[in-house]
Order: C-alpha cells, then sequence, then structure tokens
C-alpha cells in the first residue's frame, strides 16, 4: 500500500440520515429485475433534494437525477455520470443487527445498499450547490448481479438524454484498508459469463444399461477438458479461467442407467475478445464430444457481462482525489477476476471504475454476514465531489 492514511475521524462522520437511508435500503432487499420498492425509495428521496431533472424506469427499474449548472453553463461544460447499483443477492443475511435483512434469502451483502447512499450523498451535495458548470447525471443501475442492468439501461431510448462525457463508479472491497482507494488504468475487471451444457441420451434400466445411452462419460471428459481451455488454447496465465460451477446426471435412483446430464461453467477473461474465444472453443468442444457418443445437446448463455477497461484520463482524475482528499491509495497489480457490470459503460464513454476499501479483516462480498460499513459513506461522497469539482467546478 502506498500513500497516506484519511482516517475516519480526519474525513468526518456519516451524516445520521444517510447512514439511516442506508439501513433502511439494507432491510428490505429486492433482487435483480424486481427493484421496484428500492426504485420508489430512492426516486422519492430524490425528488426531495429538488434534481433539475429525475428519470425513472430508465433500463427496467433504474433511476437517473441531473443537477445542473445554471444557463449557458450547463452546455459549456462536461456531463459526468456517476452509477450505483440497486439490487441485492439471493443469500440469506446471518447478522443479528437491528438493520439486518427483512426479507429471507434475499440480502443486501455486495454492499449496493450503501453505494446507493453514496450517490444519495453525492445528490445532497448538488442540492445544496450545483455544479459551476456542465451537468452531474447519477444513476442507480437495476440488475447489477446479473450482467443485465447495463445493457438495458444504455439501450433505452432516453440514454441519449443523459449520455455521459465521462463515466464512475466505485465499489466496496473487503480486504483493503478502510477508505483505502484502488485504481489502475487500462484493464480492471474481467469478462464473464455462464455457459449451460444440456446432454440428452436414452435411460434404461441399470441391470441393462448397453439399451440406453448415457452420456456419463461425455459428462466426465467435458469437466476434466473444458477448465483446461485457457492452457490448451495458449492463453497467457492469469488471463482467463474456466470453473465448473455444477453438474448433474440422470436421477437420484439405483435403478436407472442415466439418461441425461448437465454441467454449468463460468467463463472468465481479462478482455472481450479473449473471452469470445473461450466460449466458442467451449461450444465447439461440447458439441464435437455430444456428437461424437451420439447425445442431443443444448447451450445456453447467461449473465454475460463485458471486461471493464479504466481509461487513463479518467483513471487520473481519480487518483487526483485520491491525493486531494489526502486517502490511502492502494496498490492494485493486476485485474480483478470478479466481473462488474460497469465495464459495459466504457462503450458509452471513457470511464473508470476503483474500489474502496471496506478494511482488512471484514467479511468478504456475497459472505452472509457481510454488511457495508457506514465510515465508507464519508470518502464515497467525497471521492466523487472531488472528481466532479474536478470536471465541473
Amino acid at each position: 500500500m502506498t500513500g497516506s492514511v484519511g482516517s475516519s475521524s480526519a474525513l468526518g462522520k456519516a451524516p445520521a440520515s444517510l447512514v439511516s437511508l442506508r439501513r433502511a435500503l439494507h432491510r428490505r432487499p429486492e433482487l435483480s429485475g424486481a427493484e421496484a420498492e428500492t426504485a420508489a425509495h430512492i426516486a422519492a428521496h430524490l425528488a426531495g433534494l429538488d434534481p433539475d431533472r429525475l428519470l425513472t424506469g430508465l433500463g427496467g427499474h433504474g433511476v437517473a437525477a441531473i443537477f445542473a449548472a445554471s444557463g449557458a453553463a450547463a452546455r459549456e461544460g462536461p456531463t459526468l455520470l456517476f452509477r450505483c447499483e440497486l439490487d441485492g443477492l439471493p443469500i440469506t443475511e446471518i447478522s443479528d443487527f437491528d438493520w439486518r435483512s427483512e426479507r429471507i434469502g434475499k440480502g443486501h451483502l455486495c454492499g449496493h445498499d450503501g453505494h446507493m447512499a453514496i450517490l444519495c450523498g453525492l445528490a445532497a451535495h448538488f442540492a445544496a450547490q450545483r455544479p459551476a458548470r456542465g451537468r452531474v447525471i447519477l444513476l442507480f443501475q437495476p440488475a447489477e448481479e446479473t450482467g443485465a442492468g447495463a445493457a438495458d439501461v444504455l439501450a433505452d431510448p432516453r440514454f441519449s438524454e443523459i449520455k455521459p462525457d465521462f463515466a464512475f463508479a466505485l465499489h466496496n472491497l473487503p480486504g483493503l484498508p478502510l477508505h483505502a482507494v484502488g485504481i489502475r488504468p487500462g484493464p480492471f475487471t474481467f469478462a464473464s459469463e455462464g455457459l449451460a451444457i444440456r446432454l440428452t441420451g436414452r435411460t434404461a434400466h441399470a441391470a441393462q444399461p448397453e439399451q440406453g445411452c448415457s452420456p456419463g462419460q461425455t459428462l466426465a471428459t467435458l469437466m476434466q477438458v473444458l477448465p483446461e481451455l485457457p492452457r490448451t488454447l495458449g492463453h497467457p496465465e492469469g488471463q482467463s479461467l474456466i470453473t465448473l460451477s455444477h453438474a448433474r446426471l440422470g436421477e437420484a435412483a439405483f435403478g436407472i442407467a442415466p439418461g441425461d446430464a448437465e454441467i454449468w461453467l463460468t467463463i472468465r477473461a481479462i478482455n472481450d475478445a479473449l473471452q469470445s474465444q473461450l466460449l466458442t472453443a467451449a461450444e465447439a468442444r461440447a458439441r464435437q464430444a455430444a456428437s461424437a457418443a451420439g447425445l442431443g445437446l443444448h447451450i445456453t448463455r447467461h449473465e454475460n457481462f463485458a471486461a471493464g477497461h479504466n481509461d487513463p484520463a479518467a483513471s487520473a482524475i481519480i487518483e487526483a482525489a485520491v491525493d486531494n482528499l489526502a486517502l490511502q491509495r492502494a496498490t492494485i497489480d493486476a485485474p480483478f477476476r470478479w466481473s462488474e457490470d460497469f465495464g459495459r459503460f466504457g462503450a458509452a464513454a471513457p470511464s473508470a471504475l476503483f474500489v474502496l476499501g471496506a478494511g482488512e479483516d471484514h467479511p468478504g462480498l456475497h459472505n452472509p454476514d457481510y454488511d457495508f460499513p457506514d465510515a465508507l459513506l464519508v470518502s464515497g461522497v467525497a471521492m466523487f465531489s472531488d472528481i466532479a469539482r474536478q470536471l465541473c467546478g
């Protein structure tokens, strides 16, 4: 780690109203694509801050608040987009604090409640003082966890009204010191997509398996061969991987020789070109194996995330904000292998995502006992405010 330490005391304490909002959102998480109540809660909160314009139903349940400079100054400056996420996860929370999830099987266990509260804090900042020039767009994006939301927002005809000159986002990250900021230009998060492969043969009596057509051997072969594809294709070490996430063979019965099987894989790569090559190769291997065994084959793709690439100019603006706020800088030596739907915004504008440390011993993202640290509300708002100040005054 490098840089100075921006302590919680130096940054100040998060406003009680912002903490209360974050915890209210935490209590009632909604899953990707079903964030209607969350979106309504956010829209009502933003309406009370009198934005110049408030868009709802953007790309599904998306909400966007626009704060603009006065008169001609709004047209003379850049349009900045700051994005957060609306959705929770299908995980049961096991924490015992007062604001734990009230919905069994659903939890804000990635910190999207905190990210939303940060943007609401930024909205309060611009409600008190509009940017000196240009416009600031605060986007609350749906369906980040499934990789569908960013594409839907970008495809919404109204996005052309808020198309940015720069786009920024943050994600809290346990394992880094509290308030430390991690940023690097270039590749930052991997592309990701799920591949579900279904093999169909014919069942038989377990005493006469020769009368059927079992996919068992083909399943075993694919389970061994497909995760090795990055090495087989000669991909550079650490730039792609295939993870076996689920497999099933036949039914749980001793008297039946199986007639169908399924294998799920998560395919990840440092850029979209390597990702496309992996997906194509995996499907080709599955077709070859199924054909050789006389099996039917059905392949579907799921949860597509584009690779995240941080624009150098946008990254430099984030680095300047870290220095301006005297925050600790975390060294990020390589891209993260996890994926973030924000990567898709790179096609719309120069963009950059940074990580904000949630504490070295904090429970990990997607853990059932994770909770967003309220202290980060202050450093998150401060980072976004400084980025906006640099570009819009």
